[in-house]
């Protein structure tokens, strides 16, 4: 096993781990009755705040997975074609 192999998996397994941990802090889009009748009280800017930390997440695992897409086509084809 090279060290290009080794860093690739390491790497690859890292990325796995943070899209998992940025999917799990995601809040679910559907709150049932208790988020319908706790999202009333939000303030303007409490909802504005919690939007945006939301979409950062989302844009980070977007962002995470193109990577472990790339991580992983690049290790594939590392092993097939230099062995």
């Amino acid at each position: 096993m090279s060290a290009l192999e080794i860093i690739l998996g390491v790497t690859t397994l890292l990325t796995s781990v943070l899209i998992v941990v940025l999917v799990l802090l995601q809040e679910g889009h559907q709150q049932g009755l208790s988020g319908a009748i706790a999202g009333g009280a939000e303030t303007f800017f409490g909802k504005n705040k919690g939007r945006t930390l939301e979409n950062k997440l989302v844009k980070g695992t977007t962002i995470l997975a193109v990577i472990f897409f790339v991580l992983t086509l690049a290790t594939t084809l590392l092993l097939l074609f230099l062995r």
